[in-house]
């Protein structure tokens, strides 16, 4: 008889879960014969076997994964070089002893190459778009850097635009990631170094700084946080970012994140620490303030005085996203005699026949907002948006005439809604969404005393974060007076002269103090002749 218990009988599992770190086998035989039943014989594991001598005697074998390698390179730089031009070359290869350094040095033409003699490197090589060259009776091998595969063109970030400035973005490769910031920063002190994490996916992170302007302790920081990481895969920035926060419950983020080169660069010039994550378009930046948040790439390509005037729109937007809904619900609740007579009477008549307090009005309405625009990101590109604006169209005009909310709920909500998109990053928006919520209850709940009692609970909460040991709040808690200047304000660039104290401490000049600089007169003397 079948037994229902077979079904979810447990199927055995291999709990090996790294390659261990043996020496290689000198039998090229036997190491195919490994590598096939380690990989499963898989069909995307390419194996070519040759000879490289006249005779026979040094039997040779290429392995690669196909569609992470560039084909040609294989065949013009590797395979044409170890068959046909050596021989013409007259070059002599046989099975003794200078037999490898002879083709480590004579006879392989590509530009990247290693060696190594242990297994685990074997496959790591293997599964990163390397070929291998292994050599019969030789416990090493070499490993050609051949990696092609299909990739992500340079194009125009989407979460990030802006008016003017830099059109390049990110992409899923970390080489082309790491190439976008040098063609920024042309200085050799900025210092890239790439390590593999992830027992499975070895995915490569790569840490940028720039030497002479980063804080040593922020580096070491950022390398002992990321070296306690102990984890099967790394498919995105996000599982870094999760792994390496100061803290893990508030709802503020404590790390950038940005698909913007120019923004990282920026970052970079001022000290922070950026993390590069192979397979992702998104970087961290480390250490993150509240400020950055609100700030914007093109407000340094901008006049200095129109860039001040939109940071003063964000702060604004930022407030009337966070409190909107929770000061409606309070006025009308408990404060009616703060609200002039004229709009009272007119709110008054709105709520006519309305069933549900403003609490639970705003509540439908917020909630109701929150999954059209969640509709609107995972619906396909080319009806997602109008879907999306229809759907806040109708269903608004439609709750407003079945009498479930009032037509000031609604022009409530879309303040609320249109004011969440300022924020120049996606992660502070997404911050303020989550805690309307709490204010809405605390508003309904106390009135005015409850919104400002979240208030100070809110600000009490930021002061006590930090970001890699930085003061989350910082230069406004604590007050530093010379670093105000770019935080409401945004003086021109040549009042930009000092870095952020509290990130960098080693190098906080911005212009260069041992070049003389010319004096007021002779700046305007030398304009004169000029």
């Amino acid at each position: 008889m079948f037994k229902l218990s077979s079904l979810f009988k447990k199927q055995p599992v291999n709990k090996q879960n790294n390659i261990p770190s043996q020496n290689l086998n000198a039998s090229l035989q036997d190491t195919i014969q490994d590598v096939k039943q380690t990989l499963g014989d898989s069909n995307d594991i390419v194996y070519r076997p040759f000879h490289a001598s006249y005779d026979g005697s040094l039997s040779m074998a290429l392995i690669f994964t196909d569609g992470l390698v560039d084909k040609n390179v294989i065949q013009d730089f590797i395979l044409r070089t170890l068959m046909i031009d050596i021989r013409k070359a007259n070059v002599e290869l046989s099975s003794k002893e200078n037999s490898y350094q002879t083709l480590k040095e004579h006879s392989l033409t590509a530009g990247e190459m290693s060696e190594f003699n242990t297994v685990d490197k074997l496959y790591e090589h293997i599964l990163s778009g390397d070929t291998v060259i292994l050599i019969d009776g030789y416990e090493k091998a070499f490993a050609v850097d051949t990696k092609g595969w299909k990739q992500r063109g340079v194009e125009e970030p989407s979460s990030q635009t802006s008016v003017r400035g830099p059109k390049d973005g990110f992409t899923e490769t970390i080489r082309t990631n790491t190439a976008l910031l040098r063609r920024k920063i042309k200085d050799p002190n900025l210092w890239i170094k790439t390590k593999a994490i992830g027992k499975r996916t070895k995915t490569d992170v790569s840490i940028a700084y720039i030497n002479g302007i980063a804080d040593p302790k922020i580096v070491k920081e950022v390398y002992r946080r990321l070296d306690k990481i102990n984890t099967d895969a790394i498919l995105d920035s996000g599982y870094i970012e999760e792994f390496i926060q100061d803290k893990t419950y508030t709802p503020f983020p404590t790390i950038y994140n940005t698909e913007r080169p120019d923004i990282i660069a920026a970052g970079l010039l001022e000290g922070r620490v950026a993390i590069l994550v192979d397979g992702t378009p998104f970087v961290l930046l480390v250490p993150a303030l509240f400020i950055q948040f609100f700030q914007a790439s093109e407000d340094y390509y901008q006049r200095a005085d129109f860039a001040t005037f939109i940071r003063l729109v964000r702060y604004l937007a930022f407030f009337l996203s966070l409190l909107t809904p929770s000061a409606y619900i309070a006025l009308t609740t408990f404060h009616q005699e703060m609200i002039p007579t004229d709009l009272l009477v007119s709110l008054s008549s709105q709520r006519e026949g309305v069933p549900f307090p403003a609490f639970v009005e705003a509540l439908i309405m917020e909630l109701t907002f929150e999954i059209l625009r969640e509709a609107g990101i995972r619906m396909p590109r080319a009806v997602g948006s109008a879907i999306s604006i229809v759907g806040a169209l109708v269903l608004g005009q439609a709750a407003v005439e079945a009498g479930l909310v009032s037509s000031a709920m609604v022009i409530v909500v879309s303040l609320t809604a249109i004011s969440s998109f300022v924020s120049p990053s996606f992660n502070m928006a997404i911050s303020v969404r989550m805690l309307r919520f709490g204010f809405m209850i605390l508003a309904a709940t106390f009135g005015l005393f409850g919104i400002l009692i979240g208030l100070i609970i809110m600000i009490l909460h930021l002061t006590s974060l930090r970001s890699f040991g930085v003061p989350y709040l910082s230069p406004m808690a604590p007050f530093i007076p010379k670093d105000q200047k770019d935080v409401m304000l945004r003086f021109p660039h040549w009042g930009l002269f000092s870095r952020p104290r509290l990130i960098n401490q080693q190098n906080v000049d911005r212009e260069d103090t041992e070049a003389p600089k010319p004096s007021r007169r002779e700046a305007e003397n030398q304009s004169v002749k000029d």
